[in-house]
């Protein structure tokens, strides 16, 4: 096994040594064998392309040119130069000397001076001119865009080659290559290319990119793949204070906060392109802060970044990526202008942070070239298309792309295309791809029908009892213009069988004009919030919570049968017209929903038939989606909602019992607070005019499962506060790990505080209360009611837990003073 490593070892080196002329891998120490993190790398003679060793003092370094020595430099060093034996050289140990006339220095790897540091003064006149370099010195600019996406298996060893899941699959070894930033063997799984124009108009503040043409290895839709790749990987200006990655907010080192977060040195000046720069070696002040280190090298008259390399630091609060690299190039225009040439970015995506954990590359390469400014557009180019797709764009030849490429395919990058051709046929890669699917879409596909969710097959509730659920949905691709869904529930308890169907159809691509409808008989939870929508299928957690608090008997038979058509005229602003049918009756011996039918409140009735015909708004700006057909998956990015509803109900109209109207709004506010995190503001407004009874009234959403529901009250019964007049608003506040790294014995666990307040208002008319004979004593929040909850999130990387406690009404019946509720979920 020994030889066949060895073997394996020597084999990779051997064939990765045709395409990169130098490497060197090792480590930096001092002359006490102490690793010396954060130093710099570069090989002798070369002008650029640099690399900082990590907080282990370890490092990568690799050009296609052929180079005979490295030069490793640090603060409180002399500088170091190392010859080079060979063309690769793995295990390099270099030891650093303290120089005598050096013993003044500050220390390596300690904190730098904020008085009296060069380096410090150049930053300043990069603040002053930030604004002032680049494509923010013109009205209006334009590009051609190239970018090129990929993505690899690391850490590829002899004895990962033989494992049995490679079984039928082993041609695929014959692409491994080794990773010109981490040194690791890595096998090329995927990669796609895309070409685009971009516009931008400073004035307007707007921007358009127009995609020419994309291609990738066959895995999935390439639209798909392009938006998934532009939420992995956002665009960023390095310029800006914070830069977000991965739903984080990093400090930049070149923040105007960056003194108080980063440690900065003046290593070095050169002559780059024939104009003077510096070079500044950034690292952070502190542990498990979302900070970089790296360097940069700066011109000495404009002071604009020329390059800039950095890397996020190891002990970042930030899961499932070991490593986040960038690198940015900049060329000189008319001795003055700074514009974009390459931007390269890598992370490696791992289950722990080890340094001989296996993971996967994602790797994104960024070309620019023939900019034009000052070429005004009409207002109407940068209109948004609503959904537009030009088929085109995935269908260029070959010979297009040899053209047309800003650079050409490696080539271990052309074999990609070829592999994941011959992968497809492969009976055990289907498997495999095929469960990765199931995972990610809770669907199993057979041919044009996915079964499924799967998720949701299996639930409990006091009416039901266990329930098993069964369904699925028609799917011919992710653009469907038209889907059909439906299911079937059985509950051993109550013996009865229930079941959803509904139907969509786009009849008009370009505005998103859809139509739909569908029935649904089944056991709900009325109530479970407050602003809703009349989804046919849709079902609260709070009808299926395997485990619930305190009593739970008061659910709803439903019957509800819809019609709608909605369309799209503008990016993101939705508008829909829909008519419903529904009957309500209590689901529960326990429970009541009954109600006054005559002046003299006298008769009652257990049953509600109501029509009622509503207009819906939905505004979300900056909203990102997948797929151009009848249902669209949202991105995980933040956007703000606006949501509103008017209703009218018609007594009378198929024997409908009620006349009202209903009027609601809804909208929701996340900001990114740089540093300290994240916040969201939720709102909701309602007022019903018209007397209801309580099957129809606003239910105040409690909470009486043990987990996190979005939108509830932690504290609160189902029904315990009603209205038909309310207002609520909720805080929500996420420090990521902000406070927790400073506290020494807690840093390390990369924990996350979260804090909020939650507050309700609301009203019940007398006429409202008169009808009232379901035995439930209506209490509605007059004097406002509120709860306040503080939490530790990302236990274990993938537990959070809350405890909520109540404000007022601490006193009544039943209540829940405290509690605590916990939520599993895979986040960055």
């Amino acid at each position: 096994m020994k030889k066949l490593f060895l073997f394996s070892l020597f084999w990779i080196t051997a064939v990765t040594a045709l395409h990169a002329q130098t490497k060197v891998s090792g480590m930096v120490v001092d002359n006490t064998n102490q690793p010396v993190p954060f130093a710099n790398i570069v090989f002798k003679g070369a002008k650029t392309g640099g690399v900082v060793s990590n907080e282990d003092g370890r490092f990568y370094i690799e050009s296609p040119e052929n180079y005979t020595a490295i030069v490793v430099s640090f603060v409180g060093f002399p500088n170091k130069e190392v010859k080079l034996p060979k063309q690769v050289n793995y295990d390099f140990k270099v030891v650093m000397s303290e120089g005598n006339n050096l013993k003044e220095v500050v220390v390596y790897a300690g904190k730098t001076s904020k008085k009296n540091n060069p380096a410090l003064d150049i930053l300043r006149k990069i603040w002053e001119r930030r604004r002032k370099n680049g494509l923010k010195m013109f009205k209006q600019y334009q590009y051609e865009k190239y970018e090129k996406v990929e993505f690899d298996m690391n850490t590829i060893d002899s004895a990962f080659m033989k494992s049995k899941i490679f079984k039928g699959m082993e041609f695929v070894f014959k692409n491994i290559d080794t990773s010109r930033v981490t040194g690791k063997t890595y096998l090329p799984i995927f990669i796609n290319e895309s070409l685009s124009d971009f516009y931008g108009d400073n004035e307007t503040k707007k921007t358009k990119e127009i995609l020419k043409a994309n291609k990738n290895s066959g895995l999935g839709n390439g639209d798909g793949v392009n938006m998934f790749i532009k939420d992995l990987y956002n665009d960023f200006d390095i310029y800006d204070n914070y830069l977000n990655f991965f739903d984080k907010s990093f400090t930049s080192p070149l923040s105007k906060t960056g003194i108080d977060v980063y440690n900065y040195v003046l290593a070095d000046t050169a002559v780059i392109d024939n104009k003077l720069c510096y070079n500044i070696v950034f690292y952070p002040r502190r542990k498990n802060e979302l900070t970089f280190k790296g360097d940069f090298w700066v011109n000495d008259t404009t002071f604009a970044i020329k390059t800039i390399n950095m890397a996020v630091t190891k002990s970042a609060n930030i899961n499932w990526v070991k490593d986040i690299y960038i690198e940015q190039e900049y060329e000189v225009l008319n001795d003055s202008v700074f514009l974009p040439t390459r931007d390269y970015m890598m992370s490696d995506f791992a289950l722990n942070k080890k340094e001989k954990s296996k993971g996967v590359y994602g790797k994104r390469t960024t070309l620019y070239r023939n900019f034009k400014f000052n070429e005004k557009k009409p207002e109407k180019f940068f209109k948004e298309e609503v959904n537009y797709i030009d088929n085109s764009v995935y269908n260029k030849n070959d010979e297009f792309w040899e053209e047309n490429r800003f650079e050409k395919l490696s080539k271990d990058e052309k074999g990609i295309y070829k592999m994941i051709d011959t992968l497809k046929t492969v009976k055990r890669f289907k498997q495999i791809y095929s469960l990765a699917e199931i995972l990610g879409s809770g669907y199993i596909n057979w041919g044009k029908f996915d079964y499924g969710p799967i998720f949701s097959t299996v639930g409990f509730n006091e009416v039901e009892g266990w329930r098993l659920r069964a369904g699925g949905r028609t799917y011919f691709g992710p653009n469907d213009l038209w889907r059909l869904q439906g299911y079937t529930a059985y509950g051993f308890d109550d013996n009865k069988f229930k079941y959803g169907m509904s139907g969509k159809w786009m009849i008009d691509k370009k505005n998103r004009i859809i139509i739909s409808g569908g029935n649904r008989r089944d056991v709900e939870q009325i109530g479970a919030s407050l602003t809703t929508t009349n989804d046919v299928l849709g079902r609260s957690y709070a009808s299926s919570g395997l485990f619930t608090t305190g009593a739970n008997g008061k659910l709803t038979n439903i019957n509800l049968s819809t019609l709608a058509v909605e369309m799209e005229p503008v990016k993101n602003l939705t508008l829909q017209l829909g008519f419903s049918y529904r009957t309500l009756e209590s689901a529960s011996d326990t429970f009541s929903l009954d109600y006054y039918t005559d002046d003299t409140f006298t008769s009652t009735a257990s049953e509600v038939k109501q029509s009622e015909v509503n207009f819906q708004i939905e505004f979300t700006p900056k909203r990102k989606t997948i797929g151009y057909g009848v249902e669209r998956r949202e991105i995980d990015s933040p956007y703000s909602r606006f949501f509103i509803n008017y209703s009218q109900g018609f007594k009378g109209f198929i024997d409908s019992d009620f006349d009202y109207q209903k009027i609601q709004l809804y909208y929701k506010q996340p900001i990114v607070i740089g540093a300290i995190g994240r916040s969201n503001f939720t709102m909701e407004l309602g007022k019903t005019f018209g007397q209801i009874p309580l099957g129809l009234m606003s239910v105040v959403p409690g909470n009486q499962t043990y987990f996190i529901i979005d939108n509830t009250f932690n504290n609160l019964n189902f029904y315990e506060f009603v209205a038909d007049t309310y207002a609520t608003f909720q805080w929500q506040h996420n420090f990521q790990g902000k406070i927790f790294a400073r506290i020494p014995g807690i840093r390390k666990l990369n924990l996350r505080e979260i804090i909020g307040i939650k507050g309700v208002y609301g009203t019940v008319s007398d006429e409202n209360r008169a009808i009232n004979a379901s035995g439930l004593v209506y209490q509605a929040p007059e004097k406002p009611y509120w709860e306040y909850n503080a939490g530790i999130g990302n236990i274990f990387k993938v537990f959070r837990l809350d405890f909520a406690w109540r404000g007022n009404y601490r006193n009544l019946p039943d209540t829940h003073n405290f509690t605590i509720k916990g939520s599993f979920g895979f986040y960055f």
